[in-house]
């Protein structure tokens, strides 16, 4: 178990080798609160918490066990995914990709959550299954952790569209569609998705349609409001990485049909974040839907997303017309 703790008194931690946070609070319920607000009506502590979904959760731990148990079993099923480099370096920059046998089959592109410092394309096989079962290619990128990097956000977000980039031009070596390509996202990976679904696309000598369909779950849409938070203990928000990595600022270059998704039991700022997203993509003309998983946490609804059941499993079928 790798861990560390923050200012607050938490302990984030990899459980199982899943992108697995959990708490221990010690003390934070008692701690006093700043007479001013930062941030809405939030003030420093308030605000800390909008962004810490572990508030909001009391059952992670159980929730990542059964992750952890699915994931056995996909790689027990359809079996272990081929491991691909989409790039050069010392960072992170492969991908599991788990095949289907349908020819000219579509492609769902998922990044994986984990507050941008945890996580592994590995510990989230669980979510290939729908969509492998149904006829599509699944493929899931390590990138660099920022803690790993100096708190630099700007080089996840650079490795995603990479990989983006990497899976559009290979499409035909795996039997896939590269005209029928889905991102998703949870967490930290439905901002990175975000982030890809408004790349200038151009700077790659791509087509700006490269991504067909985007789904966008219990992500962050608007960095500044996050920048003011605990999380810049350990991310560097300077006005560079705020601005290009804010994706609703920049939704001139959203070329995709959009599925925003979140649960009613997460913390308001993250409903607010997503609610938001919806309301301007849709104000700029692009066809999207908005799913308020009743009843779900922020955890709870990255389990429904390996469900072909699940409201938000569902819906990445539905995208891919599957």
């Amino acid at each position: 178990m790798v861990q560390f703790i923050s200012r607050r008194g938490f302990v984030m931690a990899s459980i199982g080798g899943f992108a697995g946070m959990y708490a221990v609070n010690q003390g934070h319920a008692n701690a006093p609160l700043n007479e001013g607000k930062i941030f809405l009506n939030y003030d420093e502590a308030g605000l800390d918490a909008a962004y810490d979904q572990r508030e909001w959760a009391d059952n992670i731990a159980e929730v990542f066990e059964r992750i952890e148990s699915r994931n056995a079993t996909v790689r027990a099923t359809i079996g272990e995914p081929e491991r691909h480099s989409y790039g050069s370096g010392t960072s992170p920059q492969g991908l599991d990709w788990y095949r289907t046998d349908r020819p000219n089959a579509p492609i769902h592109i998922h990044l994986h959550g984990g507050a941008w410092s945890m996580g592994s394309a590995r510990g989230s096989a669980f979510l290939a299954q729908p969509s492998v079962n149904a006829g599509a290619h699944v493929v899931i990128p390590d990138y660099v952790k920022v803690t790993d990097i100096g708190g630099n956000l700007l080089p996840l977000g650079e490795q995603c569209r990479a990989a983006v980039a990497w899976v559009y031009r290979n499409a035909s070596r795996f039997n896939a569609d590269a005209d029928r390509i889905l991102i998703s996202g949870h967490s930290a990976g439905g901002h990175l998705a975000g982030v890809v679904l408004t790349t200038d696309w151009s700077h790659f000598n791509l087509p700006a349609n490269v991504v067909k369909q985007g789904l966008l779950v219990s992500g962050m849409y608007d960095l500044h409001p996050v920048s003011l938070s605990s999380r810049n203990e350990y991310v560097t928000f300077d006005q560079e990485t705020i601005t290009s990595m804010s994706p609703v600022r920049h939704l001139d270059r959203l070329n995709a049909k959009v599925v925003v998704a979140f649960g009613t039991k997460e913390s308001p700022e993250f409903q607010r974040q997503s609610r938001d997203f919806f309301s301007a993509a849709r104000n700029k003309g692009t066809m999207a839907r908005i799913i308020e998983a009743n009843g779900m946490n922020h955890f709870e609804i990255l389990e429904d997303m390996g469900d072909a059941q699940g409201k938000v499993g569902r819906a990445a079928l539905e995208l891919m017309e599957l």
